[in-house]
């Protein structure tokens, strides 16, 4: 059964989801944020989700708020879906909205409820260690991804995972998803479950001041700092007074020599990995980037650093 949907969102997150519905069932309209200035140029640009709705001839709406907005509420009617798909939208839909498509609207999180609703849950579960998340596909409510779940699917969250590897893993896995919900929904198979109370966290938005590290921390805070952070906003240290991202980490081994450097020290190549000593263990960058320049390896960074004999380095 094909249904008329309408599709909410802006990302390239949500990107997958909207080629999925496309191909598997009739999409009435997009609702996505209006064009923002991007990039090093501040050039106002298309998010992914339009540039992706455009090339598949699809109508596009880009109202800048949807509360109290009647044109916009009139403009979705007229599309008049079965059901609505918010996927990483970045606005508030009023009660109105919501209610708008006889079957509700549904929502893709990158996360496995009730952990880490909100807006940065791909970054926070890695900074906390989490051994794996997910996504989960809810019907829609006005709270803050409180809605029921209807699935739910987990993935691990490995030693060298970073916010990019797994925010293209949970895309592609949460549009698969989404079409077997609505499998469930046409059939009259699916069942929501409501979230429980306990085990609510909330992924609160990341900031730039959060990307810069401090080596008196542990290795295992660092590396899952860097992994978190990249690409956005990226940790960041300095290297004679010079910023430099570290964009690939690992936990190094802690029974090594980096106990009785001072944190920060850069400890030198050992095969792939770039040593460097922190409050506790070490952490081995495997990619950094200098400012204005391109990521390189650990190997090519060391390399280029061109060090005399004898001289050693420390990230500050």
């Amino acid at each position: 059964m094909s249904f008329r949907v309408v599709f909410a969102g802006t990302p390239a997150f949500a990107v997958p989801a909207l080629r999925a519905l496309h191909a598997a069932h009739q999409v009435a309209g997009v609702l996505t944020q209006p064009d923002r200035p991007a990039g090093r140029g501040r050039d106002v640009m298309a998010g992914p989700v339009k540039q992706v709705a455009l090339e598949l001839g699809l109508e596009v709406a880009q109202p800048e708020k949807l509360h109290g907005n009647s044109e916009a509420l009139s403009r979705l009617a007229s599309w008049q879906p079965d059901v609505m798909v918010v996927v990483a939208y970045g606005l508030i839909l009023p009660r109105a909205v919501l209610a708008l498509p006889r079957l509700g609207s549904l929502n893709i999180h990158a996360s496995l409820l009730p952990r880490w609703r909100g807006a940065a849950p791909i970054q926070r579960a890695i900074l906390a260690g989490d051994a794996e998340t997910g996504v989960c596909i809810m019907q829609m409510d006005e709270g803050l991804d409180t809605g029921p779940v209807l699935a739910r699917a987990s993935v691990p969250i490995g030693a060298e995972t970073t916010a990019a590897t797994l925010h293209d893993q949970l895309a592609q896995l949460g549009a698969r998803q989404l079409l077997q919900v609505l499998e469930g929904l046409a059939e009259g198979t699916l069942k929501a479950t409501p979230q429980p109370d306990s085990g609510v966290t909330y992924a609160h938005k990341l900031s730039k001041a959060e990307a810069d590290i401090d080596w008196h921390h542990t290795a295992i805070a660092i590396d899952r700092q860097i992994r978190a952070f990249h690409p956005w906003p990226g940790a960041q240290t300095r290297l004679d007074g010079e910023v430099v991202k570290l964009l690939a980490s690992r936990v190094g081994n802690p029974r090594a020599a980096a106990a009785v450097a001072a944190p920060g020290t850069v400890l030198g190549l050992n095969g792939d990995a770039l040593e460097i000593a922190c409050g506790e263990g070490m952490v081995q960058a495997l990619e950094l980037q200098r400012a204005g320049r391109k990521p390189v390896s650990a190997r090519d960074f060391h390399n280029a650093l061109r060090l005399p004999a004898g001289k050693q380095l420390a990230f500050r």
